[in-house]
């Protein structure tokens, strides 16, 4: 479940945030988004979709774009982008099977069991549908990690940890506002064979030779 009243707060300041502060790292987001999902058509489920920052992407790439996010105040913004729905992504309001692909783009680290979520993504899966999830690296991104060095990055003991926190290495971005769940690489991947989907590709990226985002797809079986 997305933390609904943080991002009500400060709705307006990361639409702000995502359309132009954080452009390019979003441009750099969309890429692995587009090179793991591929081309349509048919419907695309975006889990937590915010504001809809990605939709044209989406349509870019020929599908049609559908969201859910449990943020009224982020749903303001995504409405003129896309049709969406505002719900718990953990307990989805769509039968099993019906769409072909969904996406978690940049919101695992605001959930506090996506492991119940991929399990969701999975059962809404069409056999052979994809499950694409972009988000910040579980190794280098994170409440244990000092980014301010872009050419070192200092890890401490947090890594472990899996609850919720408000440690930030900058107090100008996202987490320092609403914190962040932490997801081990194990347990992210983990989940997804829990789902009983297959991995079928990962990328790691960043602007970097440290990168800050792990992306993969996964498939359901037909």
């Amino acid at each position: 479940m997305t933390n609904t009243a943080a991002y009500d707060a400060i709705a307006d300041w990361y639409e702000q945030f995502a359309t132009d502060t954080a452009a390019d790292y979003m441009d750099r987001v969309r890429g692995q988004l587009a090179g793991l999902l591929g081309a349509g058509p048919g419907h695309c489920l975006e889990l937590c979709c915010g504001t809809g920052v990605h939709a044209a992407e989406l349509r870019r790439l020929g599908w049609d774009p559908l969201g859910v996010d449990l943020s009224a105040g982020q749903l303001r913004h995504a409405r003129p982008r896309l049709p969406v729905a505002r719900g718990d992504v953990a307990a989805l309001p769509f039968a099993d099977a019906s769409v072909p692909a969904v996406t978690c783009v940049l919101g695992h680290t605001d959930l506090p069991d996506y492991r119940a979520v991929i399990a969701e993504a999975a059962r809404v899966l069409a056999p052979g549908g994809r499950f694409v999830h972009v988000g910040v690296h579980p190794c280098f991104v994170g409440p244990f990690a000092d980014r301010r060095d872009p050419e070192r990055i200092l890890i401490d003991t947090g890594y472990a940890e899996r609850e919720r926190s408000f440690r930030a290495w900058s107090v100008q971005g996202v987490r320092a506002r609403v914190g962040a769940w932490r997801v081990p690489l194990a347990d992210l991947l983990n989940a997804v064979t829990a789902a009983n989907l297959t991995l079928t590709r990962i990328t790691e990226s960043g602007s970097t030779a440290i990168p800050d985002l792990l992306s993969f797809q996964a498939t359901k079986p037909g």
